[in-house]
């Protein structure tokens, strides 16, 4: 057994190297730039949703508060007219990413720490490479990619978003797996 603070290394190194990788896919590489796409008449829909002054949040049109609401004529009736959407809204202003890169960092650190729970309660000092990158990469995989699956099954996002997403999770999680294995301290 291998504690979380004998990992350190590996952990703050794994998160280190996925963050720049996600810069890297996000930034330079085109394929995630068609995962949203534009509402038509953007500024007339932008203008009519303005008036109502919607607080920062996450909405669903039409809303039924409880699971019989859903089941009445009236909630069937606008659900079938349409449209029916999950919205998230954000603060107003030009688009700021220090505190989503903070976060993101913050969360990539966590996945570290998770994969030196499972792979540290699993395998002991001087494990093999190969051993350390499949309990790591694993466990890594799960939360950057596995988790994200249900944006699909339940709010209807687009498939191939989190195919991309999965794509992306599984290169984040050979680095991980790669960086516990280089990493990992000898026996």
């Amino acid at each position: 057994m291998v504690s979380i603070p004998a990992l350190w290394l590996p952990i703050f190194g794994s998160a280190i190297l996925v963050f720049v990788a996600s810069s890297i896919i996000h930034m330079l590489l085109p394929y995630h730039h068609n995962d949203f796409g534009q509402v038509p008449s953007e500024g007339e829909v932008m203008e009519a949703l303005r008036r109502y002054s919607i607080p920062p949040g996450d909405y669903v049109i039409p809303y039924a508060g409880t699971p019989k609401e859903m089941n009445s004529p009236a909630f069937v009736e606008k659900a079938t007219k349409g449209p029916v959407a999950f919205v998230t809204v954000m603060p107003s202003g030009p688009p700021a990413m220090g505190a989503s890169l903070v976060q993101w960092f913050i969360f990539c650190i966590l996945v570290g720490i998770m994969a030196a729970y499972i792979t540290g309660r699993t395998l002991g000092p001087g494990a093999n490479y190969l051993d350390v990158f499949r309990f790591a990469g694993t466990t890594a995989f799960i939360a950057y990619a596995v988790a994200q699956w249900s944006d699909s099954i339940w709010y209807h996002r687009a498939w191939s978003t989190t195919l991309k997403n999965t794509f992306d999770g599984f290169v984040y999680a050979l680095l991980t797996a790669g960086m516990f294995g280089w990493l990992w301290p000898e026996g």
